[in-house]
Protein backbone atom coordinates (compact mmCIF):
# COMPACT_ATOMS: atom_id res chain seq x y z
CA UNK A 1 0.00 0.00 0.00
CA UNK A 2 1.31 3.75 -0.62
CA UNK A 3 1.97 5.81 2.16
CA UNK A 4 -1.08 7.85 1.33
CA UNK A 5 -3.21 4.72 1.08
CA UNK A 6 -1.91 4.01 4.95
CA UNK A 7 -2.56 7.63 5.92
CA UNK A 8 -6.48 7.23 4.08
CA UNK A 9 -7.00 4.35 6.45
CA UNK A 10 -5.70 5.83 9.58
CA UNK A 11 -7.84 8.93 8.89
CA UNK A 12 -11.20 6.27 7.88
CA UNK A 13 -10.41 4.73 10.97
CA UNK A 14 -10.16 8.02 13.19
CA UNK A 15 -12.91 9.63 11.30
CA UNK A 16 -15.62 6.61 11.93
CA UNK A 17 -14.90 6.33 15.02
CA UNK A 18 -15.15 9.93 16.17
CA UNK A 19 -18.80 10.40 14.08
CA UNK A 20 -21.38 9.23 16.13
CA UNK A 21 -20.72 10.24 19.96
CA UNK A 22 -21.90 13.94 19.57
CA UNK A 23 -24.57 12.94 17.89
CA UNK A 24 -25.49 9.91 21.02
CA UNK A 25 -23.60 11.09 23.81
CA UNK A 26 -27.31 13.13 25.06
CA UNK A 27 -29.46 10.59 24.72
CA UNK A 28 -27.95 9.40 28.71
CA UNK A 29 -27.88 12.71 29.91
CA UNK A 30 -30.42 14.60 28.25
CA UNK A 31 -32.62 15.24 31.96
CA UNK A 32 -29.22 16.56 33.49
CA UNK A 33 -28.60 18.79 30.87
CA UNK A 34 -32.07 20.22 30.07
CA UNK A 35 -31.68 21.24 34.04
CA UNK A 36 -27.85 22.35 33.33
CA UNK A 37 -28.44 24.61 30.55
CA UNK A 38 -32.00 25.34 31.14
CA UNK A 39 -33.63 23.56 28.06
CA UNK A 40 -37.19 23.82 27.93
CA UNK A 41 -39.42 20.71 26.35
CA UNK A 42 -39.37 21.98 22.89
CA UNK A 43 -35.87 22.72 22.81
CA UNK A 44 -34.99 19.52 24.37
CA UNK A 45 -37.17 17.98 21.19
CA UNK A 46 -34.83 20.11 18.54
CA UNK A 47 -32.13 18.78 20.56
CA UNK A 48 -32.47 15.20 19.74
CA UNK A 49 -33.94 16.28 15.94
CA UNK A 50 -30.84 18.19 15.80
CA UNK A 51 -28.72 15.51 14.00
CA UNK A 52 -31.08 14.80 11.37
CA UNK A 53 -31.93 18.62 10.55
CA UNK A 54 -28.16 19.24 10.06
CA UNK A 55 -27.36 15.81 7.98
CA UNK A 56 -30.13 17.20 5.57
CA UNK A 57 -28.66 20.74 5.62
CA UNK A 58 -25.29 20.28 5.39
CA UNK A 59 -25.56 16.94 3.88
CA UNK A 60 -26.72 18.64 0.39
CA UNK A 61 -23.90 20.76 -0.04
CA UNK A 62 -21.26 18.45 0.95
CA UNK A 63 -20.65 17.49 -2.59
CA UNK A 64 -20.36 21.65 -3.23
CA UNK A 65 -17.98 21.72 -0.50
CA UNK A 66 -15.62 18.91 -1.73
CA UNK A 67 -15.35 20.09 -5.34
CA UNK A 68 -14.24 23.30 -4.19
CA UNK A 69 -11.86 22.43 -1.63
CA UNK A 70 -11.11 18.95 -2.69
CA UNK A 71 -11.77 15.83 -0.71
CA UNK A 72 -9.55 15.79 1.81
CA UNK A 73 -9.66 19.20 2.66
CA UNK A 74 -12.90 19.31 3.25
CA UNK A 75 -12.80 16.11 5.56
CA UNK A 76 -10.77 18.09 7.88
CA UNK A 77 -13.11 21.12 8.15
CA UNK A 78 -15.42 18.49 8.94
CA UNK A 79 -13.68 17.25 12.34
CA UNK A 80 -12.00 20.57 12.69
CA UNK A 81 -15.95 21.80 13.31
CA UNK A 82 -16.69 18.49 15.20
CA UNK A 83 -14.02 19.05 17.51
CA UNK A 84 -14.71 22.41 18.42
CA UNK A 85 -18.43 22.45 18.63
CA UNK A 86 -18.01 19.29 21.02
CA UNK A 87 -15.36 21.10 23.41
CA UNK A 88 -17.78 23.99 23.77
CA UNK A 89 -21.02 22.68 24.19
CA UNK A 90 -19.17 21.21 27.45
CA UNK A 91 -18.08 24.66 28.73
CA UNK A 92 -21.40 26.82 27.67
CA UNK A 93 -24.12 27.62 30.49
CA UNK A 94 -27.40 29.06 28.08
CA UNK A 95 -29.83 26.97 26.09
CA UNK A 96 -29.13 28.76 22.55
CA UNK A 97 -25.21 28.47 23.33
CA UNK A 98 -25.48 24.92 23.54
CA UNK A 99 -27.86 23.98 20.72
CA UNK A 100 -25.84 26.30 18.30
CA UNK A 101 -22.33 24.75 19.44
CA UNK A 102 -24.35 21.41 19.37
CA UNK A 103 -25.11 22.12 15.72
CA UNK A 104 -21.68 22.97 14.74
CA UNK A 105 -20.19 19.52 15.85
CA UNK A 106 -23.31 18.14 13.85
CA UNK A 107 -22.94 20.02 10.87
CA UNK A 108 -19.42 18.40 10.75
CA UNK A 109 -20.61 15.07 11.64
CA UNK A 110 -22.71 15.52 8.47
CA UNK A 111 -20.06 16.56 6.24
CA UNK A 112 -18.12 13.54 6.63
CA UNK A 113 -21.01 11.46 6.54
CA UNK A 114 -21.38 12.26 3.27
CA UNK A 115 -17.80 12.43 2.09
CA UNK A 116 -16.50 8.83 3.74
CA UNK A 117 -18.20 6.81 0.43
CA UNK A 118 -16.84 8.76 -1.78
CA UNK A 119 -13.25 9.06 -0.57
CA UNK A 120 -13.77 4.87 -0.08
CA UNK A 121 -14.55 4.83 -3.85
CA UNK A 122 -11.73 7.25 -4.55
CA UNK A 123 -8.77 5.24 -2.14
CA UNK A 124 -10.50 1.66 -2.55
CA UNK A 125 -12.45 1.44 -5.52
CA UNK A 126 -12.19 -2.56 -5.65
CA UNK A 127 -13.42 -3.11 -1.93
CA UNK A 128 -16.19 -0.96 -1.82
CA UNK A 129 -17.70 -3.63 0.73
CA UNK A 130 -14.75 -4.30 2.92
CA UNK A 131 -14.02 -0.55 3.18
CA UNK A 132 -17.39 0.38 4.17
CA UNK A 133 -18.01 -2.70 6.73
CA UNK A 134 -14.67 -1.28 8.45
CA UNK A 135 -15.98 2.43 8.73
CA UNK A 136 -19.51 1.21 9.80
CA UNK A 137 -18.57 -1.07 12.06
CA UNK A 138 -16.16 1.48 13.82
CA UNK A 139 -19.29 4.37 13.87
CA UNK A 140 -20.78 1.79 16.26
CA UNK A 141 -17.96 1.19 18.37
CA UNK A 142 -17.54 4.88 18.67
CA UNK A 143 -21.09 5.00 19.17
CA UNK A 144 -21.24 2.28 21.63
CA UNK A 145 -18.84 3.43 23.93
CA UNK A 146 -20.49 6.54 23.57
CA UNK A 147 -23.63 5.42 24.92
CA UNK A 148 -22.11 3.41 27.58
CA UNK A 149 -19.40 5.60 28.99
CA UNK A 150 -20.44 9.07 28.93
CA UNK A 151 -22.51 8.85 31.91
CA UNK A 152 -19.60 7.04 34.19
CA UNK A 153 -16.88 9.07 32.51
CA UNK A 154 -19.12 12.28 34.10
CA UNK A 155 -19.07 10.97 37.23
CA UNK A 156 -15.41 9.52 37.42
CA UNK A 157 -13.88 13.32 35.75
CA UNK A 158 -16.19 15.57 38.14
CA UNK A 159 -18.44 13.79 40.54
CA UNK A 160 -21.65 15.96 41.12
CA UNK A 161 -24.14 17.78 38.95
CA UNK A 162 -22.13 19.27 36.64
CA UNK A 163 -20.63 15.64 35.66
CA UNK A 164 -22.29 15.77 32.45
CA UNK A 165 -20.14 18.30 31.19
CA UNK A 166 -16.97 16.22 31.61
CA UNK A 167 -18.85 13.43 29.81
CA UNK A 168 -19.86 15.22 27.04
CA UNK A 169 -16.63 17.16 26.96
CA UNK A 170 -14.47 13.96 26.88
CA UNK A 171 -15.13 13.50 23.17
CA UNK A 172 -13.60 16.36 21.84
CA UNK A 173 -10.23 14.66 22.68
CA UNK A 174 -10.60 11.68 20.52
CA UNK A 175 -11.96 13.99 17.79
CA UNK A 176 -9.02 16.39 17.51
CA UNK A 177 -6.54 13.07 16.69
CA UNK A 178 -8.63 12.79 13.19
CA UNK A 179 -7.61 16.60 12.27
CA UNK A 180 -3.81 15.26 12.17
CA UNK A 181 -4.11 12.62 9.10
CA UNK A 182 -6.69 14.56 7.59
CA UNK A 183 -4.04 17.21 7.94
CA UNK A 184 -1.67 15.56 5.94
CA UNK A 185 -4.04 14.63 3.05
CA UNK A 186 -4.87 17.84 2.49
CA UNK A 187 -2.14 19.02 1.28
CA UNK A 188 -2.28 17.13 -1.94
CA UNK A 189 -5.55 18.44 -2.58
CA UNK A 190 -6.07 20.39 -5.90
CA UNK A 191 -9.77 22.39 -5.59
CA UNK A 192 -11.13 22.97 -8.73
CA UNK A 193 -14.32 24.98 -9.92
CA UNK A 194 -16.36 22.04 -11.05
CA UNK A 195 -15.20 18.39 -10.05
CA UNK A 196 -14.52 16.34 -13.23
CA UNK A 197 -17.01 13.69 -13.68
CA UNK A 198 -19.49 15.11 -10.98
CA UNK A 199 -23.44 14.76 -11.34
CA UNK A 200 -25.13 17.94 -10.66
CA UNK A 201 -27.72 17.16 -7.33
CA UNK A 202 -30.86 18.11 -9.71
CA UNK A 203 -29.99 15.47 -12.42
CA UNK A 204 -29.04 12.90 -9.57
CA UNK A 205 -32.76 13.70 -7.66
CA UNK A 206 -34.57 12.77 -10.76
CA UNK A 207 -33.50 9.30 -11.03
CA UNK A 208 -35.73 6.42 -9.74
CA UNK A 209 -32.31 4.83 -8.30
CA UNK A 210 -31.59 8.34 -6.14
CA UNK A 211 -35.44 8.37 -5.34
CA UNK A 212 -36.05 5.11 -4.24
CA UNK A 213 -31.97 4.88 -1.86
CA UNK A 214 -32.89 8.53 -0.50
CA UNK A 215 -36.82 6.81 0.90
CA UNK A 216 -35.19 3.85 1.93
CA UNK A 217 -32.32 5.85 4.53
CA UNK A 218 -34.93 8.11 5.61
CA UNK A 219 -36.85 5.83 6.95
CA UNK A 220 -34.26 3.64 8.63
CA UNK A 221 -32.68 7.24 9.72
CA UNK A 222 -36.02 7.88 11.72
CA UNK A 223 -36.00 4.31 13.39
CA UNK A 224 -32.37 4.95 14.29
CA UNK A 225 -32.30 8.08 15.46
CA UNK A 226 -35.55 7.41 17.81
CA UNK A 227 -33.70 4.81 18.93
CA UNK A 228 -30.68 7.09 20.02
CA UNK A 229 -32.66 9.75 20.94
CA UNK A 230 -35.01 8.40 22.97
CA UNK A 231 -34.65 4.94 23.86
CA UNK A 232 -33.05 5.99 27.37
CA UNK A 233 -35.61 7.63 28.24
CA UNK A 234 -37.70 5.17 27.69
CA UNK A 235 -35.71 2.21 29.46
CA UNK A 236 -35.52 5.14 32.80
CA UNK A 237 -39.29 5.51 32.49
CA UNK A 238 -39.84 1.61 32.16
CA UNK A 239 -38.11 1.65 35.66
CA UNK A 240 -34.28 0.80 34.76
CA UNK A 241 -31.50 3.93 36.42
CA UNK A 242 -29.62 6.03 33.99
CA UNK A 243 -26.71 4.05 33.59
CA UNK A 244 -28.54 0.69 32.95
CA UNK A 245 -30.31 2.58 30.41
CA UNK A 246 -27.55 3.50 28.49
CA UNK A 247 -26.50 0.08 28.58
CA UNK A 248 -29.13 -1.23 27.14
CA UNK A 249 -28.81 1.35 24.05
CA UNK A 250 -25.23 0.53 24.38
CA UNK A 251 -26.56 -3.17 23.84
CA UNK A 252 -28.26 -2.58 20.35
CA UNK A 253 -25.25 -0.47 19.32
CA UNK A 254 -22.85 -3.47 20.92
CA UNK A 255 -25.09 -6.23 18.59
CA UNK A 256 -25.04 -3.60 15.38
CA UNK A 257 -20.71 -4.27 16.19
CA UNK A 258 -20.03 -7.70 14.22
CA UNK A 259 -22.90 -7.22 12.07
CA UNK A 260 -21.55 -4.18 10.51
CA UNK A 261 -18.18 -5.74 10.14
CA UNK A 262 -19.87 -9.22 8.44
CA UNK A 263 -22.63 -7.63 6.86
CA UNK A 264 -21.71 -5.05 3.99
CA UNK A 265 -19.42 -7.74 2.03
CA UNK A 266 -22.48 -10.57 2.32
CA UNK A 267 -24.63 -7.98 1.39
CA UNK A 268 -21.97 -7.16 -2.03
CA UNK A 269 -21.56 -10.56 -3.11
CA UNK A 270 -24.91 -11.87 -2.08
CA UNK A 271 -26.96 -13.04 -5.63
CA UNK A 272 -29.86 -12.39 -3.32
CA UNK A 273 -29.64 -8.71 -1.57
CA UNK A 274 -32.98 -7.89 -1.08
CA UNK A 275 -33.15 -11.54 1.54
CA UNK A 276 -30.23 -9.95 3.16
CA UNK A 277 -31.89 -6.65 3.56
CA UNK A 278 -34.94 -7.40 4.21
CA UNK A 279 -34.21 -9.96 7.21
CA UNK A 280 -32.27 -7.16 8.96
CA UNK A 281 -35.28 -4.83 8.28
CA UNK A 282 -38.07 -7.04 9.52
CA UNK A 283 -36.28 -7.16 13.40
CA UNK A 284 -37.28 -3.30 13.79
CA UNK A 285 -41.01 -4.06 14.18
CA UNK A 286 -40.74 -7.60 16.45
CA UNK A 287 -38.78 -4.87 18.75
CA UNK A 288 -40.85 -2.47 18.83
CA UNK A 289 -43.85 -4.46 19.08
CA UNK A 290 -41.68 -6.16 22.34
CA UNK A 291 -41.10 -3.13 23.52
CA UNK A 292 -44.90 -2.61 23.34
CA UNK A 293 -45.77 -5.88 25.33
CA UNK A 294 -42.99 -6.22 27.79
CA UNK A 295 -40.52 -3.32 27.43
CA UNK A 296 -38.91 -4.35 31.24
CA UNK A 297 -38.90 -7.79 31.42
CA UNK A 298 -37.55 -8.36 28.40
CA UNK A 299 -35.57 -5.21 27.46
CA UNK A 300 -32.17 -6.82 26.42
CA UNK A 301 -33.88 -9.03 23.63
CA UNK A 302 -36.00 -6.04 22.14
CA UNK A 303 -32.47 -3.57 22.16
CA UNK A 304 -30.76 -6.83 20.75
CA UNK A 305 -33.38 -6.87 17.81
CA UNK A 306 -33.32 -3.12 17.42
CA UNK A 307 -29.48 -3.34 17.20
CA UNK A 308 -29.98 -5.94 14.28
CA UNK A 309 -32.32 -3.49 12.39
CA UNK A 310 -29.54 -0.41 13.07
CA UNK A 311 -27.64 -2.12 10.37
CA UNK A 312 -29.70 -1.27 7.69
CA UNK A 313 -27.33 1.60 8.06
CA UNK A 314 -23.88 0.31 6.93
CA UNK A 315 -26.12 -1.39 4.34
CA UNK A 316 -27.41 1.47 2.72
CA UNK A 317 -24.24 2.88 2.94
CA UNK A 318 -22.57 -0.13 1.20
CA UNK A 319 -25.28 0.40 -1.70
CA UNK A 320 -24.53 3.99 -2.21
CA UNK A 321 -20.77 2.77 -2.72
CA UNK A 322 -22.38 -0.16 -5.32
CA UNK A 323 -24.37 1.80 -7.18
CA UNK A 324 -21.94 4.75 -8.76
CA UNK A 325 -19.08 3.99 -11.13
CA UNK A 326 -17.05 6.96 -9.90
CA UNK A 327 -15.66 8.83 -6.75
CA UNK A 328 -17.88 11.90 -8.04
CA UNK A 329 -20.79 9.75 -8.78
CA UNK A 330 -20.75 8.53 -5.01
CA UNK A 331 -20.42 12.12 -3.72
CA UNK A 332 -23.41 13.37 -5.80
CA UNK A 333 -25.33 10.05 -5.04
CA UNK A 334 -24.56 9.93 -1.17
CA UNK A 335 -25.18 14.01 -1.20
CA UNK A 336 -28.90 13.69 -2.29
CA UNK A 337 -29.66 10.01 -0.62
CA UNK A 338 -28.15 11.55 2.89
CA UNK A 339 -29.20 14.79 2.75
CA UNK A 340 -32.36 13.72 1.27
CA UNK A 341 -33.30 10.91 3.36
CA UNK A 342 -32.17 13.13 7.02
CA UNK A 343 -34.45 15.74 5.87
CA UNK A 344 -37.48 12.90 5.82
CA UNK A 345 -36.30 11.69 9.18
CA UNK A 346 -36.14 14.96 10.73
CA UNK A 347 -39.68 15.25 12.10
CA UNK A 348 -38.78 11.34 13.55
CA UNK A 349 -37.91 12.19 17.14
CA UNK A 350 -39.63 15.76 16.77
CA UNK A 351 -42.62 14.00 16.41
CA UNK A 352 -42.16 10.88 18.94
CA UNK A 353 -41.39 13.61 21.89
CA UNK A 354 -44.48 15.50 21.05
CA UNK A 355 -46.54 11.79 20.87
CA UNK A 356 -44.43 10.88 24.03
CA UNK A 357 -45.96 13.95 26.01
CA UNK A 358 -49.45 14.14 24.67
CA UNK A 359 -49.90 10.26 25.41
CA UNK A 360 -47.83 10.72 28.73
CA UNK A 361 -46.56 7.09 27.82
CA UNK A 362 -44.90 5.00 25.21
CA UNK A 363 -47.64 3.30 23.41
CA UNK A 364 -48.28 5.83 20.98
CA UNK A 365 -44.66 6.44 20.28
CA UNK A 366 -44.00 2.71 19.33
CA UNK A 367 -47.08 2.25 17.18
CA UNK A 368 -46.23 5.41 14.98
CA UNK A 369 -42.72 3.38 14.31
CA UNK A 370 -44.26 0.39 13.63
CA UNK A 371 -46.29 2.04 10.87
CA UNK A 372 -43.01 2.99 9.25
CA UNK A 373 -41.81 0.04 8.93
CA UNK A 374 -44.26 -0.68 6.18
CA UNK A 375 -43.20 1.19 4.08
CA UNK A 376 -39.22 0.84 4.79
CA UNK A 377 -39.51 -2.54 3.94
CA UNK A 378 -41.89 -2.26 0.77
CA UNK A 379 -38.92 0.01 -0.72
CA UNK A 380 -36.16 -3.07 -0.27
CA UNK A 381 -36.38 -5.22 -3.10
CA UNK A 382 -36.74 -2.06 -5.21
CA UNK A 383 -33.09 -0.34 -3.93
CA UNK A 384 -31.10 -3.84 -4.43
CA UNK A 385 -32.21 -4.23 -7.98
CA UNK A 386 -28.26 -3.33 -9.94
CA UNK A 387 -28.16 -0.03 -11.67
CA UNK A 388 -25.88 2.84 -11.77
CA UNK A 389 -26.40 6.91 -11.28
CA UNK A 390 -24.12 7.29 -14.18
CA UNK A 391 -26.43 5.04 -16.25
CA UNK A 392 -29.51 6.65 -14.87
CA UNK A 393 -28.79 10.08 -15.18
CA UNK A 394 -27.00 9.80 -18.77
CA UNK A 395 -30.78 7.63 -19.97
CA UNK A 396 -32.87 10.53 -18.57
CA UNK A 397 -30.59 13.22 -20.36
CA UNK A 398 -30.87 11.16 -23.08
CA UNK A 399 -34.31 10.91 -23.07
CA UNK A 400 -34.79 14.61 -22.70
CA UNK A 401 -32.89 15.71 -25.40
CA UNK A 402 -34.98 13.08 -27.67
CA UNK A 403 -38.12 15.29 -26.33
CA UNK A 404 -36.77 18.09 -26.83
CA UNK A 405 -35.78 17.32 -30.52
CA UNK A 406 -38.99 16.14 -31.11
CA UNK A 407 -40.70 18.98 -29.81
CA UNK A 408 -38.62 21.37 -31.76
CA UNK A 409 -39.57 19.42 -34.93
CA UNK A 410 -43.14 19.69 -34.38
CA UNK A 411 -43.02 23.12 -34.27
CA UNK A 412 -41.03 23.48 -37.03
CA UNK A 413 -43.46 21.52 -39.15
CA UNK A 414 -43.18 20.93 -42.75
Amino acid sequence: MRRSGWWFLIGLVLTAVNLRPGVVSIGPVLDEVQRGVGLSGPEAGLLTSLPVLCFACVGAAASWVAARLGLHRAMLLALVAVTAGLAGRALVGSAPSFLLLSGLALAGTALANVLLPSLVKRHAPDRVGAMTALYSTLLAVGLTLALVSTVPLGAALSPGDEGWRWGLGFWAAPALMGVAAWGVLARHDRPAVRARGSLPLGDVARTPLALGLAGFFGLQSVQAYVIFGWFATLWRDSGFSAATAGVLVGVVTGTSIPLSAWLPGVLARSRRPGLVLGAVCLCFPFAFTGLLVAPASLAVLWAVLAGIGTTSFPLVLTLIGLRADTAEGTASLSAFVQSTGYLIAAAGPFVVGVLHGASDGWSLPLVFLLALCVPLLVLVPYVVRPATIEEQVATRCATAGDATEDAASDTVGP
